[in-house]
């Protein structure tokens, strides 16, 4: 298989094998979380549920100050890099043309040299966040095998798309090919991960602040 031949694969079968378990996972592990339900409530509501539930992902999207001043290079690192990725994900033009065959719409983006200083910007923040899980004792001791595949799931799609763009070590439809390649492996690695916590976050946000709500108790 020659470079062509192989960004042919991974922009035609590889990209919808990946988009196929990709989709289904995350059905799956939705339904599956969904479908655990909760005892029925047959006390009278004290308060507004579904306020309760957006109050609290609201509450829980910005650091109190406690956790700030305890936390402070973990709360910065990680709104750094999820900005970042959001930015680098669905406001690139190329990335917008890839949703847009696959959805059928798009959306404005941003210039790509803007989009590009945030890749930069993204990947320093997952390497300042990987050298502190490897050298605070206790993060260090919680890490597992899959936290840092989750990791290198992450950067690789970043790294190979900052080589490709600038024309980096290999020829550009071979980097762009292993580009393609590793987005297609976080896919078929997201809803069996922890990377599927970019769904279920705010779902348990919500619920636990709707159960509140209910009760009328303030989050």
């Amino acid at each position: 298989m020659n470079e062509v031949d192989f960004l042919l694969w991974v922009k035609g079968p590889g990209f919808t094998i990946a988009t196929v378990i990709f989709v289904l996972g995350l059905v799956l592990r939705l339904f599956e979380i969904i479908s655990l339900g909760r005892k029925p409530n047959f006390a009278l509501p004290k308060g507004e549920p579904m306020q309760g539930g957006l109050r609290e992902i609201w509450r829980r999207s910005i650091p109190d100050k406690g956790t700030f001043q305890r936390s402070m290079f973990t709360v910065v690192a990680g709104y750094v890099f999820h900005i970042g990725l959001f930015v680098v994900i669905f406001l690139l033009a190329a990335h917008i043309e890839v949703f847009k065959a696959v959805l059928g719409f798009g959306w404005p983006n941003l210039s790509t040299p803007v989009v590009d200083a945030f890749a930069v910007i993204t990947m320093l923040g997952l390497l300042a966040v990987l050298v502190h899980r490897l050298t605070h004792p206790v993060k260090r001791f919680l890490s597992t095998k899959s936290d840092y595949v989750v990791w290198a799931a992450t950067f690789i799609p970043l790294l190979t798309g900052y080589m490709a763009y600038h024309h980096l070590l290999l020829s550009p439809s071979l980097m762009l090919g292993l580009h393609i390649l590793s987005v297609e492996v976080l896919m078929v690695l997201f809803p069996f991960t922890k990377l599927m916590h970019t769904f279920t976050v705010f779902l348990s946000r919500w619920y636990n602040g709707a159960s509140m709500g209910m009760r009328g108790v303030k989050s």
